[in-house]
């Protein structure tokens, strides 16, 4: 056959017209489906309009591509042709390399495939596999119509044909065929597929036993992951082998007690080539009534799995931790009488397909610890599992009645029948370890000899890695965890104004101004730089400087009236620059060691285009004009909200997650929410879920300035920073009991306070009347206080001009344009580069939850402190609350905590000045003077002979 050019651009349309007409015709005679041989020879753009044109004619045709021996990208270049399923190569798999199940997953996430127990254009299974040839096809024919959506058996494979399909036109001779039928089987197998909801739709499919195991055992999921099936298959053509479909669906996280053998015969040993199908049956199917007299399983083992923790409101929300984290989970597990308990903490990510796990070990009082090592930004579930320990309870019982001198004989023997049943479940070398313990016991003389072989450390070591869990008892809850990475936890932000980034008065500054700003910000010492709305902003009643009503010629309006004819909430201003200038300025950021936050604030200008095209979004008033917002007295003319229950709700939320998956693809991995307290909190828990799905590495700052348990809420909806009322917080009592509740209370496990001394809305009055001082001290205590913290554009110069009464800037760059000069005198650029370094090189002050205060004898000197878990790194901090006046302060170290018995000596570096001291004694004086020193940063060195590697905290 000649080969077609498809290569050539300007023929494709001609030949997908071709054969068009072609398909077309089959169609017309009713050929429901079409077998695409070599597809991927075909362009996706020859595929694409065939495929449609012959659906217009014929709704239900199917198209199946033939992409066998092609790579994955060929594979990924018929996406956009519209194929209804691939044919993956399932014929080939030895049941053993990877390479099947990772070949699943690519087709799937294109289209379901189709599998094939024999190929036309190959062997016979009957003839490859001329003994025991009916079991194979079984085996295969099971594992076909198991592992796709679709499967394709070549005629002649129920009778065992030998002969090549493409070669027989007939049925063949006695000579050429196995003597054996599998209709019956075939029959069953397909109405089996057909009633099994799992098997006709491609979601997640596993592996559950090793590679090397000669048992197969698939799990396969729905794609909602509600329907699941198993597939047992024994490969080995010589010998049975043992099988416990419950423990496998138990490690895999599945009800084992809901699957309902559907094919195949039971037993704890499957036949040599043999097959077992296992369907999940619906919930309800599972229930049974408690009996008449309400008396509970007498056969549970009556172990209770108590105050599992961490958790956050029962599990209904996620707990947060960082990459690198140990999730250290707890739980009071208790059973009657003196049986020894053994436990593990379950945990497993998205599309895991079995439970990994970690010990427990007994801490006292019944209480269990386990810890995990949170390795990847993901979200896992965890959950905790007991079970009596019979083989430590018998070890137990022998020990102390040996110790007491009294007779073992029938203990021994109770060790062996332990063993002795252990040892079918084991395998590899811990199997071949155990049969020549048996032996040694065997063989020994005496009791005492047996005893020890029994009871020995290597026996304890086998038993522990293969315990018997066949009574074993799960937390019914389970509970979510968020794995961030770690700039979740530990960030230092830079707030700035694009247009305000310029030299030129009264003309806007651009991402190219800002570009150039960018070395500045880094040598700071900052993280990230946060910009402020970078939208078109709207003429329709735009406001004037200090919040006018009425704007003058060419005033630029506030950038949260966002959309105008320019364009919307995806949108970049024109005077900012173009879409490649916002690209070429992420970039930049990239290369100076700095991510780019966006601000997302979901309300627009009367002229956002929205209104026009979608009008359901927003409130009319009765006289037909649009609601534009309001927080009385507060008045907002130049913005309309969207509301969120409107008729077109569904479209809003998918638009606004169309927005931030839009800015995301252009690099933004953070966004710092504006006002997330007026919009709906189911919206958050399901926009932040779905674009951490996307990207797990995406974070959102909730700047909630709000009633306490609304801004908990938002957390636990799935924020993953916070802000907080610190703004507000200068005085000593109520900076203590404020942190102290952040840190130590019940939201350490779901919110991460961000502390930021001003906002572009917010200049405190501290600010405003305490001087450069008081700059330094709040700069100092959100510093260190929290380990995300974040200063707005001005900062650094110790701007506290402010609108007489109210904590307003004057002339506010919100609504004007505006030219800074970064270096003039009396900024504390120095101060914020040098406290910036301080937290980078401290560990101690990347985490909040080891926040500590301590005594200080003057009422305004905040002592606090804060050490890493193996007291490594311990940095204690001493600040002055009063911008005005000198103190001096008794400081009370702790000793106890630090490590350091009373008396000895310990090695202090005050971090900001670089002197250093040797101290003896938890009591030291301090002297701060708001004009030179308004803080003293600890660094603590213990360098005598204790052992300081218990946890401080």
């Amino acid at each position: 056959l000649a080969r077609l050019d498809y290569d050539r651009a300007e023929l494709r349309p001609a030949l997908a017209e071709y054969w068009t007409k072609v398909a077309a015709h089959y169609a017309g005679l009713g050929i429901a489906g079409f077998r695409c041989d070599a597809a991927y020879q075909v362009p996706a753009e020859v595929w694409a309009p065939l495929i449609d044109a012959i659906r217009a004619r014929r709704p239900d045709a199917h198209f199946a591509a033939e992409t066998l021996g092609c790579t994955p990208d060929q594979i990924a270049a018929l996406k956009q042709a519209g194929f209804d399923t691939l044919f993956n190569s399932s014929k080939w798999w030895d049941f053993h390399q990877p390479w099947l199940l990772e070949q699943y997953d690519i087709l799937r996430a294109i289209a379901p495939s189709i599998s094939f127990p024999e190929s036309h254009d190959t062997e016979r299974l009957a003839a490859e596999y001329p003994e025991r040839s009916e079991e194979w096809a079984r085996l295969r024919a099971a594992f076909a119509a198991f592992f796709s959506a679709g499967w394709m058996m070549p005629m002649g494979y129920e009778w065992g044909w030998r002969a090549k399909p493409d070669v027989v036109a007939t049925r063949p001779t006695d000579r050429e065929t196995n003597h054996y039928d599998l209709s019956p089987f075939v029959t069953r197998l397909n109405r089996l597929k057909a009633e099994t909801p799992a098997l006709n739709a491609e979601g997640p499919q596993h592996r559950l036993t090793a590679p090397d195991d000669p048992l197969v055992a698939l799990l396969r999921l729905s794609p909602d992951e509600d329907d699941a099936a198993l597939l047992l298959m024994n490969t080995d053509p010589t010998r049975a082998v043992p099988v416990d479909a419950a423990r496998l669906l138990g490690d895999a996280g599945q009800p084992a007690e809901r699957f309902k053998l559907i094919l195949g015969e039971q037993g704890a040993e499957l036949s040599p080539l043999g097959v077992r199908l296992l369907r999940l049956e619906p919930e309800e199917a599972a229930i049974e009534s408690p009996p008449a007299n309400g008396m509970p399983d007498v056969r549970s083992p009556g172990i209770l799995i108590q105050a599992v923790s961490p958790c956050v409101d029962c599990g209904r929300y996620a707990v947060k931790r960082e990459v690198g984290d140990t999730l250290e989970v707890t739980a009071d597990i208790l059973k009657d009488g003196h049986d020894k308990l053994a436990a593990r903490v379950l945990w497993r990510e998205p599309g895991d397909a079995s439970w990994r796990w970690e010990p427990m070990t007994h801490q006292d009082n019944d209480r269990w610890i386990g810890r995990v090592r949170l390795e990847r930004n993901t979200r896992i579930l965890f959950t905790v599992e007991a079970w009596p320990d019979v083989y430590e309870t018998w070890r137990d019982d022998l020990t102390k009645k040996r110790a007491a001198g009294q007779a073992v004989t029938v203990e021994v023997i109770e060790g062996r029948l332990l063993l002795n049943s252990a040892l079918p479940c084991l395998h590899g070398p811990d199997r071949d370890r155990l049969e020549r313990v048996l032996a040694e016991v065997n063989a020994a003389h005496d009791d005492g000899d047996r005893a020890d072989l029994l009871g020995a450390a290597l026996v304890r070591g086998i038993m522990a890695r293969w315990p018997d869990r066949s009574q074993a008892v799960r937390h019914p809850g389970l509970f979510p965890v968020v794995v961030d990475r770690v700039a979740a936890r530990f960030s230092a932000w830079y707030e700035i104004m694009v247009r305000s980034q310029g030299s030129t008065p009264g003309r806007s500054g651009t991402f190219v101004d800002a570009e150039r700003r960018l070395p500045d910000i880094a040598r700071m010492g900052f993280d990230v730089v946060y910009l402020l709305p970078i939208h078109p902003i709207g003429r329709v009643h735009r406001k004037g400087p200090d919040n006018a009503l009425v704007a003058g010629e060419g005033d630029p309006g506030s950038p949260y009236a966002i959309g105008s004819v320019e364009g919307g909430h995806t949108a970049i201003h024109p005077e900012l620059g173009t879409l490649d200038d916002f690209r070429h300025f992420v970039a930049a950021a990239r290369s100076h060691g700095l991510e780019v936050a966006l601000d997302f604030a979901i309300q627009c200008a009367p002229d956002h285009p929205w209104i026009k095209q979608h009008p359901d979004w927003f409130l009319w008033r009765p006289d037909g004009s649009i609601r534009y917002a309001e927080n009385p007295p507060k008045k907002y003319q130049d913005i309309v909200n969207v509301t969120f229950h409107g008729a077109d709700a569904a479209g809003l939320w998918t638009e606004l997650l169309n927005v931030v998956l839009f800015w995301v693809r252009e690099g933004v991995k953070i966004f710092r929410v504006d006002n997330p307290h007026t919009k709906p909190i189911p919206f958050w828990e399901w926009l932040i879920a779905q674009v951490q799905k996307e990207a797990p590495d995406v974070l959102f700052l909730s700047e909630a300035f709000t009633r306490p348990k609304l801004m908990r809420a938002l957390a636990k909806a799935g924020f993953t920073q916070s802000y907080t009322y610190f703004t507000w917080r200068n005085f000593k009592a109520e900076l203590t009991e404020y942190l102290t509740e952040l840190a130590q209370g019940e939201a350490r496990d779901y919110m991460r306070p961000h502390f930021w001394p001003t906002t572009p809305d917010i200049l405190p009055p501290f600010l405003q009347t305490g001087g450069r001082a008081a700059f330094r001290i709040r700069l100092v205590l959100a510093a260190t206080l929290s380990s995300l913290y974040g200063i707005y554009n001005g900062y650094e110069l110790c701007e506290a001009a402010a609108v007489p009464g109210k904590e307003e800037y004057l002339h506010s760059e919100k609504y004007q344009h505006k030219v800074w000069d970064w270096n003039r005198p009396g900024n504390i650029k120095a101060d914020i580069a040098r406290i910036n370094a301080i937290r980078r090189d401290n560990p101690a002050l990347h985490e909040f939850e080891n926040l500590r205060f301590h005594a200080s004898d003057d009422p305004s000197v905040l002592f606090y402190g804060k050490s890493t878990f193996d007291r490594s790194n311990m940095v204690f901090v001493a600040v002055c609350l009063d911008p005005f006046d000198t103190h001096e302060a008794r400081l009370t170290f702790p000793l106890a905590e630090m490590g350091v018995p009373e008396g000895e000596t310990f090695e202090v570096e005050e971090l900001l000045s670089g002197r250093r001291h040797l101290w003896r004694g938890a009591g030291q004086r301090v002297r701060l003077d708001p004009q030179v020193n308004p803080a003293m940063i600890f660094r603590v060195t213990v360098w005598t002979s204790v052992d300081y590697r218990t946890p401080c905290f």
